[in-house]
């Protein structure tokens, strides 16, 4: 059984990016030697109960399609839903994967070919997406959920819980590098 501490530093995203996927950087990912990205499907690429992709999504999938391998990864069990967006992307996809299961992570991994370390998983949610990252050792990105415009959602507030969390267990949650825990 993990300890609490170590449970607590699986909730460390490596980065937290101010803005939604769309702020996350290319060529920072790139620089660090990750290769490939897993992506979350709902309130990452896609609005809450929406099924067309914000244009700003479509165009940052198409700025990164050329340098990494993508795979879409996603809790939810709506075959239809994850099918509309992985067809609208041309991408590989998973449905009702179980984060932080480590299942369909690994299957993931297997589609792209490429290990942990070369790999990031971005997400809005620390009990899935972050959480699901770090226990396969891959890079995690915690953004900010989309609304439809393509912004940052301001009206999630399992988000800002998150992020309370977080500076609860003694965690910065300013936007970029997550440095290590203070000293307990």
């Amino acid at each position: 059984m993990p300890s609490l501490h170590r449970v607590a530093r699986w909730l460390q995203p490596d980065f937290i990016v101010a803005g939604p996927i769309t702020a996350v950087d290319p060529r920072m990912l790139w620089s660090r030697g990750i290769r490939g990205l897993v992506l979350d499907v709902d309130r990452t690429l896609t609005p809450r109960h929406q099924l067309i992709l914000p244009e700003t999504v479509r165009h940052w999938i198409e700025q990164v399609r050329p340098r990494f391998k993508l795979h879409l990864l996603s809790n939810n069990p709506s075959r239809r839903r994850i099918l509309w967006v992985a067809r609208q992307l041309d991408l590989p996809y998973c449905l009702a994967a179980r984060k932080p299961s480590r299942r369909s992570l690994r299957q993931a991994l297997k589609t792209i070919n490429l290990p942990p370390a070369q790999v990031a998983m971005a997400g809005d949610r620390l009990f899935t997406d972050v959480l699901a990252g770090n226990r396969m050792g891959m890079m995690s990105l915690l953004v900010q959920p989309i609304a439809p415009d393509g912004r940052p959602s301001r009206q999630d507030r399992l988000y800002r819980v998150e992020l309370s969390l977080l500076r609860a267990l003694g965690y910065p949650t300013t936007p970029g590098s997550a440095p290590a825990p203070p000293d307990s």
